[in-house]
């Protein structure tokens, strides 16, 4: 069974930093495309930032300038650099990983808090 497996998730301090990581395990395939999504209590899921396979990156404007995915050596994973964190980016991130099929594939999530 393929999962996604993030981490690096804690507590920092407003403008501090957290690194992300999500790893792929048992994986035959590439996912065509990877991103980071998260969810505040009582807010819809939104995605933070996406990369595909030829390097094209997304972010949300209320994150560009202060976060960077970027995808690792290894197959299917990728890594959330999150720098000048703020109070309002305290959520729970998950990792997500999509085929050509569109078949879609999640973590298990991991919570970001940032203190003020």
């Amino acid at each position: 069974q393929v999962q996604l497996v993030e981490s690096g998730g804690g507590l920092a301090q407003a403008g501090g930093s957290l690194r992300l990581s999500c790893a792929a395990s048992r994986t035959i395939f590439s996912f065509n495309l990877m991103g980071w999504y998260r969810q505040a209590p009582g807010k819809q899921r939104e995605l933070v930032a996406d990369i595909s396979s030829d390097g094209s990156t997304n972010y949300i404007d209320s994150v560009k300038g202060r976060f960077t995915i970027t995808r690792g050596n290894a197959k299917n994973t990728v890594y959330l650099q999150m720098n000048s964190l703020k109070p309002e980016d305290t959520a729970r991130y998950y990792c997500d990983g999509k085929t050509s099929l569109g078949a879609n594939y999640w973590g298990q999530g991991t919570q970001v808090t940032v203190s003020s």
